[in-house]
């Protein structure tokens, strides 16, 4: 019965921990800092939990833990910064690290490692339900209140036990001490916490450059822990029962650290310079369902050799531990299976936090497996002290770890596709994303950020950048300050800039990496916008910026990443577009990106839908390609849009030699206003019956990174688009003209159809 209680327990866990994440990220940002002191506060609160509350009755902590997970869900959005974050994760957190040392009071050692396991299991089916079911269909309450019907499940049944079930205070008969392992315990729990920094380190990394792999969608982070923690629920099962007849576990737990370092060298090579050739398009199926199969296998193929090691490892050190004559905890089960857990959650704690807070930026995602190798080789020998001969020769494996692939950081899922079509001039590895920029014979340059194209020096891609920044200016009434909301390439920012009507503009950028780039390869294309002194440069996730910064704004533009991009979908919400509503100055704009391709048309109408629900006098403005659809601008404001387009020729300048606007517009083929303005593609009123039934993407629901998401293999945007447009009408209110600009631009609309 034990086992069915921490299945609940885990199970319940994980929903809460995947919904919490993606609360969190919407109040405090998505910056690996931010995430990394709230990761920090969610296991150092089960580590504390699991040494101070496991006297608690087990009915208890979960209607504790249910009792947190509703005020969480109600507080969160109220939250002001990672520090009051932490305090508000704190309570439930003490109470989930108590769960497994309370169930543990009266097993042996074997009988613990199958409540972990179990506790795991149920993790792993708490991640699928809630990462494809709960949160794609429904949102974070309906998630949070399946997560509280578990805890109440698991709080009855564990009071029926306690009421029925006479109670037994834990003995030192009880917990088998039978076989002596001899050496210190201390050098156990150095070990199981050595292995808990290697496990909680190398899933950072290698979440990271699967994410890269596999395209990091919503679904693809919900696919690589499921893998991960089904590793080391079925090796922590293997565990236990492998302790029912270990003589010396103490040995079987040193064994188990040497060959985690040899797994951890197979993963290292798997996903640094083999799954990124193997000949495969995700392209070739538009059903996304099979490439998420494809993605489960690669997953299992990497990560089940060292995650079974990691998950056998945890009973083998408790087995170690009560068999050692030192160890005094192991009179009372429960402090012994705290004392492990904390040991290793501490490891954890270290792992993760240094891994994805400093070893990768810093030294690269080879070099830090290679320090994981010498880590779990460290911790074979504190074990393991006179099989010099065999150590010596797995230590050598750091020397076989590769670098991270070039192609795989620039193309991603399509690495394979990319093998030999241009030079990767640049690549690295940054804190939040890694960033490449690729050079083509042609001349062509492309940049890269997360394994996609993000920004390139082609036609198609400068046009919509540029459309970006003027779109911004030209129709503000009065454009002196503007806020772009994702650097780049800076194409967009340096369209902004050389707007002289703009006297401060500043760049909202979450990786640091991004801007350095920029600024050297595309310096020519953005006019040198990160040297520009009005140019003010801040690190910083774009919405947690808008969410904090007194400051108001004449234009706000925003090119995130692809919808499907797990975080890309936060800044399109219902709440982030009031949020900015709010930051703008009278007859300020907001001007946002719309993708057409590797989605669907589900999406699409999600974003614009929300866009107008915000916005109801907003406009849509095109950017086809080989005339057909590619991507579009969703440009709004407060009060209704009226287009002067006489004065829209005296502000772009053509009469002034200093202007720069007339060459920006003339090198993406737009050599007048009315070129600019006859991408005009629809706006709120026409498309009241083509948006009907859209779901508004909203904080609770992020509805349009999960419909995104089933998307990214197809390209449906030629039919998106001429769906759209058929619900187009020339805009009679909108511009006028005492030239007559007008008419042509009437007819330059009636060309594009």
């Amino acid at each position: 019965m034990g086992v069915l209680l921490a299945f609940g327990s885990g199970a319940a866990a994980l929903i809460y921990e995947i919904v919490w994440f993606q609360l969190l990220e919407l109040v405090i940002g998505s910056t690996a800092v931010s995430l990394g002191i709230l990761l920090a506060t969610f296991m150092g609160g089960m580590c504390l939990g699991s040494l101070i509350l496991r006297r608690f009755p087990l009915y208890a902590i979960e209607l504790g833990i249910a009792t947190c997970g509703i005020l969480v869900l109600f507080l969160m959005p109220f939250v002001g910064g990672p520090y009051s974050a932490a305090a508000c994760l704190l309570p439930p957190t003490l109470l989930m690290g108590a769960t497994l040392p309370v169930l543990s009071r009266h097993e042996e050692a074997s009988g613990m490692g199958l409540l972990y396991a179990a506790n795991i299991a149920g993790g792993v089916f708490g991640c699928l339900l809630s990462g494809f079911y709960l949160l794609r269909v429904y949102d974070v309450a309906t998630a949070t209140y399946v997560a509280v019907a578990i805890n109440v499940a698991v709080a009855a049944l564990a009071f029926a036990l306690a009421y029925w079930t006479p109670s037994a205070d834990p003995s030192p008969g009880r917990f088998s001490r039978a076989r002596e392992g001899g050496g210190s315990s201390s050098t156990i729990y150095i070990a199981i916490a050595l292995s808990g920094l290697c496990a909680l380190g190398a899933e950072a990394i290698w979440t990271r450059t699967l994410s890269l792999l596999f395209g990091a969608s919503v679904y693809t982070f919900a696919i690589i822990l499921a893998v991960f923690l089904t590793g080391l629920g079925i090796g922590s099962g293997i565990g236990s029962l492998l302790c029912r007849s270990l003589a010396q576990p103490r040995l079987a737990l040193g064994w188990c650290q040497l060959l985690a370092a040899v797994a951890i060298a197979w993963t290292a090579y798997s996903i640094s310079a083999s799954l990124p050739y193997w000949p495969i398009d995700p392209s070739i199926s538009s059903n996304v369902w099979f490439n998420f199969e494809l993605d489960l296998a690669r997953a299992i193929w990497a990560l089940l050799p060292p995650t079974l090691l990691w998950g056998a490892s945890f009973p083998l050190a408790l087995a170690a531990a009560a068999a050692s004559k030192q160890d005094t905890a192991g009179q009372d089960p429960s402090r012994l299976f705290a004392r492990i857990y904390a040991a290793n959650t501490i490891g954890a704690i270290i792992g993760a936090l240094g891994a994805s807070l400093l070893l990768v930026a810093w030294v690269g995602s080879s070099r830090t497996e290679q320090v994981l190798i010498a880590m779990s080789v460290i911790s074979s020998l504190l074990l393991l002290p006179r099989r010099w001969f065999v150590i010596a020769p797995v230590a050598l494996l750091i020397y076989t770890v590769p670098p991270i692939s070039k192609l795989l950081i620039a193309y991603g899922r399509y690495a394979a596709t990319w093998v030999g079509k241009g030079e990767i001039v640049y690549a690295g590895e940054g804190i939040n994303s890694s960033v490449a920029v690729a050079k083509f014979p042609n001349g062509t340059l492309t940049f890269h950020v997360a394994g996609k194209i993000q920004a390139s020096n082609v036609a198609r891609d400068m046009r919509l950048q540029r459309m970006l920044g003027h779109l911004t200016t030209l129709t503000a009434a009065d454009p002196r300050s503007v806020l772009v909301i994702g650097c780049g390439a800076g194409i967009t920012a340096g369209a902004v800039s050389i707007d002289p009507r703009v006297q401060h503009e500043t760049i909202a950028e979450i990786e640091p990496l991004v801007p350095q780039a920029a600024s050297q390869y595309f310096s020519e294309p953005n006019f040198d916008v990160l040297h520009n002194p009005k140019v003010e440069l801040r690190i910083d996730d774009g919405r947690h910026y808008v969410l904090t910064t007194k400051e108001h704004f004449d234009g706000i533009t925003v090119d995130p990443l692809d919808p499907w991009v797990k975080g890309a979908a936060n800044l399109y919400t219902k709440e982030f577009l009031e949020a900015m509503k709010q930051h703008l100055n009278p007859g300020g704009v907001v001007t946002m990106y719309i993708q057409l391709f590797e989605t669907n048309q589900d999406a699409v109408k999600s974003s614009v839908a929300t866009f107008f629900e915000v916005f109801p006098n907003g406009t849509i403005w095109g950017n086809p390609y080989q005339g057909q659809g590619h991507d579009m601008v969703l440009l709004g404001q407060v009060e209704p849009l009226r287009i002067d387009l006489d004065a829209m020729e005296q502000r772009v300048g053509y009469r002034d030699d200093s202007s720069k606007l007339p060459q920006s517009l003339a090198e993406v083929g737009m050599n007048s206003p009315v070129d600019l303005f006859a991408t005009y593609a629809g706006r709120a009123s026409d498309l009241k019956s083509w948006l009907q039934g859209a779901a508004i993407n909203r904080d609770r629901n992020l509805r349009m990174q999960y419909l995104a998401g089933i998307g990214l293999n197809t390209d449906d945007s030629a039919a998106i688009y001429a769906g759209m447009l058929a619900y187009r009408r020339f805009p009679e209110d909108l511009f006028f003209s005492a030239e007559g600009r007008v008419d042509s631009l009437r007819e330059a609309i009636r060309r594009q159809r």
